[in-house]
C-alpha cells in the first residue's frame, strides 16, 4: 500500500493479503498495521474464518516447536550458548554450505581453485576494499560473527604457502579516495593477483538501492590497474 500502491488502504492490504496466503506483518507499528483490519475484513466476509485459521495455525505451531509456551527451563533452546553455534561442527557445516553455493561465471584456462602444492616460491597479490575489512563483508540482515571466526581473503590466502602482498586501494566500498601507485606496488612482481571488488551495504541494502549495474567510485580503475 505505501511502498508499491498495490492496494489503497489496511483493510484492503488485509484482504488482497491474508487471501494470497500471507501470515505474518512486518509491521509499520501499533497504530499504523494491517493486521489490526482483519476482524473487520472477517465481518464484512471479504475473508473467512477458515482462511484465518489456516493463517495463523502455522504461526502458533512453529512457536511451539520452539518452546515459546513452555516454561524456560524446560526449552532446550535455553541452554544453547556461544560454545554450541560456534562449534567445530556448525562452522565445518557453514564452509561446506559457502563452498556449495560459491556461483563460478568464468575460469580462464582453470585458474582456479588455487591449489597449495602449486604455490610454493609463488608471489600473490590481494587487493581492492574488501580485500582486508570484515565489516564490508557482510549483507544486510548478515549475522556479524565474533572476530577470531573471520576469514577476510586476504587472512585465509596468506595461509597458503605463498609470499602474500596487499593493498586496499580505497578503504571503503564507495572508493571515493583512490591510491594507485599502492596498487600497483602491490601487484608489480605478482604471479597471481587477487581483486576484490563490490558493493556491500554501504553501497546498497534494503530501501537503498544501487542505480546501475558499474562499480561504486574508482574501483574500475583500481580493476584495470591491478591486470593491465
Amino acid at each position: 500500500m505505501l511502498g508499491h500502491h498495490y492496494t489503497r488502504s489496511f483493510l484492503e492490504t488485509a484482504v488482497a493479503s491474508m487471501n494470497a496466503g500471507c501470515n505474518l506483518e512486518l509491521s509499520y507499528g501499533l497504530r499504523s498495521n494491517v493486521f489490526m483490519h482483519i476482524p473487520q475484513a472477517l465481518a464484512m466476509g471479504n475473508i473467512t474464518l477458515q482462511t484465518l485459521r489456516d493463517r495463523v495455525r502455522p504461526l502458533f505451531y512453529t512457536r511451539m516447536r520452539l518452546g515459546e509456551f513452555d516454561p524456560p527451563a524446560m526449552n532446550p533452546y535455553s541452554a544453547l550458548d556461544l560454545s554450541v553455534v560456534q562449534s567445530p561442527e556448525h562452522r565445518n557445516l557453514s564452509l561446506e554450505a559457502a563452498v556449495k553455493s560459491f556461483v563460478l561465471l568464468k575460469n580462464v584456462r582453470g585458474t582456479l581453485p588455487l591449489r597449495a602444492q602449486d604455490l610454493p616460491g609463488k608471489r600473490l597479490a590481494v587487493v581492492g576494499p574488501f580485500a582486508d575489512t570484515p565489516r564490508v563483508l557482510f549483507g544486510d540482515y548478515a549475522p556479524v560473527p565474533e572476530p577470531r571466526y573471520i576469514y577476510t581473503p586476504r587472512r585465509g590466502l596468506e595461509t597458503l604457502p605463498a609470499n602474500v602482498s596487499f593493498a586496499a586501494g580505497c578503504r571503503e566500498p564507495l572508493c571515493q579516495q583512490y591510491s594507485r601507485a599502492e596498487v600497483v606496488r602491490a601487484v608489480g612482481a605478482a604471479d597471481v593477483v587477487v581483486v576484490c571488488l563490490g558493493t556491500g551495504t554501504d553501497v546498497e541494502m534494503e530501501a537503498k538501492d544501487w542505480r546501475d549495474l558499474s562499480l561504486p567510485g574508482h574501483q574500475l580503475e583500481l580493476l584495470q590497474d591491478a591486470v593491465q
